[in-house]
């Protein structure tokens, strides 16, 4: 299972057409969708063949080219992961450096967090994991 690009040791994953990375198609969507340039599914089409199994790391990075050439840069990130299992906590340093590195901001501008549902919902049944995301771009003057 690969979070924040991190490939975490668990005995399930995550199905999608890319590397299934829910928290970074979550702050893609977030982005894309703070200047309304569309969704993920717009840019990378889950019926394109070059984006089949593609890292969502690369992914975000095209994303914040996109983002600088409208002249905007990202300001800080707030995202938190829902899951019951598997216990996230000692891979968010890691996560937290690799989507600052691909959004070319500082580290202390990128939040992620993790909590669980107590066993409700899907999340709690451990039957899937879900990623909410908000940011914050800003006119770059620069």
């Amino acid at each position: 299972m690969i979070l924040g690009g991190v490939e975490i040791p668990y005995e399930r994953g995550l199905l999608g057409h890319s590397d299934a990375d829910v928290l970074i198609h979550a702050l893609m969507d977030a982005l894309l969708g703070a200047l309304a340039l569309g969704d993920i599914g717009s840019h990378f089409p889950d019926h394109d063949p070059q984006y089949a199994g593609i890292s969502s790391l690369l992914l975000l990075e095209r994303v914040a080219e996109l983002i600088k050439g409208q002249g905007y840069r990202v300001g800080n990130v707030d995202s938190l992961i829902v899951a019951e299992r598997p216990k996230l906590a000692p891979f968010i340093p890691q996560m937290r450096s690799n989507l600052a590195r691909a959004l070319d901001v500082d580290i202390e501008s990128v939040s992620v967090k993790a909590t669980t549902t107590e066993r409700l919902g899907f999340e709690g049944r451990s039957e899937g994991i879900g990623a909410q995301a908000i940011v914050n771009v800003v006119k770059d003057k620069r």
